[in-house]
């Protein structure tokens, strides 16, 4: 099967995220910026990060056969991905959080914490999104399963949708980190994945292509500010909002020339690009930077040169972490399971 096409907008999409991530954690590190302060912001993004990796496995994925092998590579993949790289941003933040007096914001402390972390079941800082990602991976091969053949694995959907009703009608309950609390997000993502694959190549007549890149160009920014233009006492986690952040994914990954011009332009692409990176380090690199410069600069000369670190380290975090990182661990994977498949053979001609 080919390859499936890739979405430049996306990783401007993701960038995006990213940098309302960033922004969102301004004035905890530079009170100054208080007053600038958007109202579930970082939320918001990490909501998007949540459906456009449900909607990415069910584009790539979806349409491939599954079997043992499919899933142990896939489950490698991502993981690869991930954790690396998390793992050396644990580390970084243990190390700031053991320096006497340095008072880090979001400290890892104790064995207990560190384990914790370790073992992607922390909720230090930006870290607690980690966990419930890696355990959509796991549940991701039964819907995997349930896209290759719908009508014999129908009674597989609607135990996952029926999962999804209860979880709903419980309140999402659990803590952050852990998959029930975030389920509908990475679900409705999926189902946004297949009906994209369903879309593509499809026509569309030029009023209505018009409108979906005006919607996808202005939807994710209104989602982002949405809890600051309504404040509502519900929370940021429900139905609505899982629904809001798979239709913000979907539309950008329509590409329209309108929104394309921005979502695929290379400034935004960059920040997707290093995206985790940049989520992972930037409160560590800013608080850094803060506290070496704030007592010699004010804030507004401050901010830019961290911003400006906090890409730096994103950057180099990507080249030489989490690329060289997923590229050895996958060759690492393929050499054993093409040597575990050889010597599968040779016992069946032995035989």
């Amino acid at each position: 099967m080919q390859d499936k096409q890739h979405i430049a907008s996306l990783d401007g999409l993701r960038g995006i995220a990213a940098a309302a991530v960033v922004f969102a954690h301004l004035h905890l590190i530079f009170p100054a910026f208080e007053g600038l302060e958007v109202t579930g912001i970082g939320d918001r993004s990490v909501a998007i990060f949540f459906a456009l990796s449900g909607f990415l496995m069910a584009y790539l994925y979806g349409d491939r056969p599954i079997n043992r092998t499919a899933v142990a590579d896939f489950l490698v993949s991502r993981f690869s991905r991930i954790y690396p790289v998390y793992l050396v941003a644990v580390v970084a933040i243990i190390a700031l959080s053991s320096i006497p007096a340095f008072d880090f914001i979001n400290p890892i402390h104790g064995p207990k914490e560190i384990v914790r972390h370790v073992l992607l079941f922390g909720s230090s800082g930006v870290l607690w999104s980690v966990p419930p990602e890696i355990q959509f991976y796991l549940l991701f091969p039964l819907i995997w399963l349930f896209f290759t053949d719908r009508k014999r694995y129908q009674t597989l959907g609607l135990l996952i949708a029926g999962f999804l009703a209860i979880d709903a009608l419980l309140g999402f309950p659990g803590p952050g980190i852990l998959l029930l609390s975030k389920l509908a997000f990475f679900l409705f993502g999926a189902a946004a994945g297949r009906l994209h694959s369903m879309l593509a190549g499809q026509q569309i007549r030029r009023p209505v292509g018009k409108l979906i890149g005006l919607l996808a160009l202005a939807l994710p920014f209104f989602v982002l500010v949405s809890r600051q233009l309504f404040p509502a006492p519900e929370s940021a986690w429900g139905l609505e909002s899982a629904f809001a952040a798979a239709l913000v994914v979907l539309l950008v990954a329509r590409e329209h020339p309108i929104s394309a011009a921005l979502f695929a332009a290379p400034p935004t692409r960059f920040l997707g690009k290093v995206s985790f990176s940049l989520y992972l380090f930037h409160v560590p690199v800013m608080f850094l930077m803060a506290n070496a410069l704030s007592d010699m600069f004010p804030p507004y000369a401050v901010v830019p040169v961290a911003l400006c670190a906090a890409l730096l380290i994103a950057w180099i975090s990507y080249e030489c972490i989490e690329t060289p990182a997923r590229r050895a661990l996958v060759s690492l994977w393929r050499r054993r399971r093409t040597i575990e498949t050889v010597e599968l053979v040779e016992k069946q001609v032995g035989a």
